[in-house]
């Protein structure tokens, strides 16, 4: 009987396992699968050439990044995109930390911070061309331009919203300042600090088509000026599909950096949760 018991458990265990495996195939694929069948029914019964079909599509991927436009283009920009985001990162961690810590320096700043977030960064591409020339130096700054907001005010507050229990609990076992900072500052804004972060990413990605798109040569936003200017439409539209599977690319590797530095965070939220 017992023997009879365990083996209905463990095969209860396995649909459980099975049908959780399922589930999490079944929302992430169901609605790109579902509206890839509707886009191929679509462009079926259609005669414009600006829609083809799912598979004209794919054809013209494989016969356009897969190759040497990989090295060439698409490699080039995302390194590009590497450098503007750790640029970005460091940069309003370093600023935003110093900015969050300090009271007047915070009142008077912000004005000015506000005056230079409401300018779209686009804009700025010609002036940078200016100063800086045609170059990726050029590009990675416009990339860090618009990059840099989401971490540095998401740091700015996640600074000023440390426990002030906590604080003043410090303080008073004197714990130095550099500690005070690694062990209590940082990690009480590392929430806030992170969300800045997956919201640059999405900007950073933006800019560096947009930055590619003015005056270069190569890259993947010149690549897909190119093909829409030439009424290669297939071609444009592959690009657009390399474009989508990059912003996923780093959605999940994102995550995964994400649940690793805040376990701890993601820990008490489950504890509240029971």
């Amino acid at each position: 009987m017992t023997a009879y018991t365990g083996r209905v458990a463990t095969t209860a265990r396995r649909r459980t396992v099975g049908s959780r495996i399922a589930a999490s195939l079944l929302y992430p694929l169901g609605l790109p699968t579902l509206l890839l069948v509707l886009w191929g029914l679509v462009a079926t019964r259609t005669t414009s050439r600006f829609f083809p079909d799912p598979l004209t599509i794919a054809e013209a991927f494989r016969e356009t990044w897969v190759g040497p436009a990989f090295v060439e283009d698409v490699l080039p920009s995302l390194a590009r995109l590497g450098l503007g985001v750790a640029a970005s990162i460091v940069l309003g961690i370093a600023a935003g930390t110093v900015i969050g810590l300090t009271h007047w320096l915070r009142e008077l700043l912000e004005p000015l911070l506000e005056f230079l977030r409401a300018i779209p960064p686009p804009v700025l591409i010609p002036v940078v061309m200016l100063l800086l020339g045609i170059t990726d130096t050029m590009k990675v700054v416009v990339i860090v331009s618009g990059a840099v907001w989401p971490i540095l005010l998401n740091t700015i507050e996640g600074v000023r919203g440390t426990d002030s229990v906590m604080t003043e609990t410090a303080e008073s076992f004197q714990v130095s300042g550099w500690e005070r900072l690694w062990f209590l500052v940082l990690p009480a804004a590392s929430p806030r600090i992170m969300a800045g972060v997956r919201q640059a990413l999405s900007v950073a990605l933006i800019l560096m088509v947009i930055s590619e798109m003015f005056a270069s040569s190569s890259g993947l936003g010149y690549r897909i000026a190119y093909f829409q200017r030439n009424y290669l439409i297939a071609e444009m539209w592959s690009g657009i599909l390399l474009l989508g599977l990059v912003g996923v690319f780093l959605a999940v590797a994102f995550g995964l950096v994400e649940r690793r530095v805040l376990r701890w965070y993601h820990g008490i939220r489950e504890v509240n949760r029971a």
